[in-house]
């Protein structure tokens, strides 16, 4: 068993599957429930409006954002930001500016990087298992 301290209220807890104690797990489930409550009946709002009128932090939201369980389709106004440039984007962690520039930066560097040799198969050990050979 794996103990740690939830990171959001400090309680010592069985670290599992969840990166937070089971009572933090309830009440982000909570503070989802009103963010999307919120966000059905105004649905042109800004992260900044939601966090305000739900009291959920944009944080949270973001998260709930970049995890794929709210859409901003059909949300004008809702955007995070690109955690690169910090620009407004719908989804994900980049705006497509940094994710190509990203890619190419990739591209440029394993284009520059020496050939790296192949490594060879490694010797057949002898000795430690009993083999069995055709003397034929």
């Amino acid at each position: 068993m794996n103990l740690s301290y939830c990171p959001r209220c400090g309680k010592l807890f069985a670290r599992g599957i969840r990166e937070v104690c089971i009572s933090c797990t309830e009440e982000i489930e909570k503070e989802y429930e009103k963010v999307v409550e919120y966000l059905r009946k105004y649905k042109s709002a800004t992260i900044y409006e939601v966090s305000e009128a739900t009291e959920v932090s944009t944080k949270q939201i973001t998260k709930f954002i970049r995890e794929g369980r709210i859409s901003t389709d059909g949300m004008p106004n809702l955007s995070i930001s690109c955690e690169v440039c910090g620009k407004p984007i719908r989804e994900g962690n980049m705006c497509a500016s940094c994710r190509s520039k990203l890619q190419r930066d990739i591209r440029n560097v394993s284009a520059s990087a020496p050939a790296q040799p192949q490594p060879s198969a490694p010797e057949p050990k002898k000795g430690g298992a009993f083999q069995i050979r055709d003397h034929t």
